[in-house]
């Protein structure tokens, strides 16, 4: 059994080429759900669909988010009618957020209606999201707060960052299964994303940090950030606001006191000597996934890096 904590769109592909690698059925995916949001009074989930769509092969390959082949006649009859439009719901979308909020308010959970909705499109993974409270991800800018869709999608990132806060969090509890799937897997990954507003979260969690530094997995992650730069999106400027220089070995600072190995990109060689200083042994691969076979190929780099600190820990132990 895999068990992999992720957000955002690197998450999803490397996810998809997880499924790939091993079977559906050994994999369990622990997402981050800082990112959620009410929109036109429904509750969306945007990572937590961005892995349900991903696994059961709808997930569009154009946008990295929504079904592949939507169709947007609602969006465009909400914004005739006054409605904001600026958070983009696609048509065959809008019914997982319909049937998901149906579900909540007739007293479900949100792990309850992740695994309905999951099942219900042929997902044979386990999809659990960080916690059923929920927690919200919230940005500091000099013009003021913003949820963290208002910050991503429609300032699309440009506001400056003072802080971040995930409000909720000192009352969340991770979701039934989270703790186990850490504590009994094989390996336990951590997606190239977001180690701020994506991976966040999800450690903020009571608990959930206790578990990664105390499994006997390997627990092996992949770095977002390639010479300086964020691979896409906005994590080099949190990183920033962090105190975390954007680089591989600020990944590896932010994961320092669990983390056994990180992969990193093969531009980033010259970072290794800083990463194993943390006491985390640098991986070297091709990290950017823009084809199918890119994904399917650092996958197996992350699962092998864990297997090899999994023989070598194994070793060191009969000695």
């Amino acid at each position: 059994m895999i068990t992999v904590l992720t957000g955002g769109t690197g998450g999803a592909k490397l996810v998809w080429g997880l499924a790939q690698v091993v079977p559906q059925e050994e994999l369990t995916c622990i997402v981050n759900t800082g990112d959620d949001m009410h929109w036109w009074g429904l509750r969306i989930s945007p990572d937590l669909d961005s892995i349900t769509y991903v696994l059961a092969g709808l997930l569009s390959r154009e946008r990295g988010w929504g079904f592949e082949g939507d169709t947007f006649e609602c969006l465009a009859r909400m914004r005739a009618l006054g409605a904001e439009t600026w958070f983009r719901l696609g048509d065959r979308d809008l019914a997982t957020h319909l049937r998901r909020t149906q579900l909540l308010a007739d007293g479900q959970t949100l792990t309850q209606v992740t695994r309905h909705i999951s099942e219900a499109l042929g997902v044979k993974a386990r999809i659990l999201p960080m916690s059923n409270t929920a927690v919200e991800t919230r940005v500091h800018t000099p013009h003021g707060e913003l949820n963290f869709q208002e910050y991503f999608v429609r300032e699309r990132f440009q506001c400056a960052v003072i802080e971040v806060d995930f409000c909720g969090i000192s009352e969340a509890k991770p979701a039934p299964g989270v703790l186990d799937a850490i504590q009994t897997s094989e390996a336990v990954l951590l997606a190239p994303s977001n180690p701020v507003t994506s991976i966040g979260p999800i450690l903020g969690v009571a608990g959930i940090r206790d578990a990664l530094r105390t499994t006997s997995a390997p627990v092996v992650a992949v770095s977002p950030i390639i010479g300086g730069a964020a691979v896409s999106g906005p994590a080099a400027d949190l990183m920033r606001a962090y105190s975390l220089h954007p680089s591989a070995s600020g990944i590896a600072e932010a994961y320092r006191d669990f983390l056994n190995a990180l992969v990193i990109d093969e531009k980033d060689a010259g970072e290794s000597t800083r990463i194993e200083r943390f006491g985390i042994r640098a991986v070297l691969a091709q990290t950017v996934m823009n084809t199918d076979q890119a994904k399917i190929e650092l996958a197996r780099a992350v699962v092998e890096a864990a297997r090899h600190h999994a023989a070598k820990s194994a070793g060191i132990g009969k000695q």
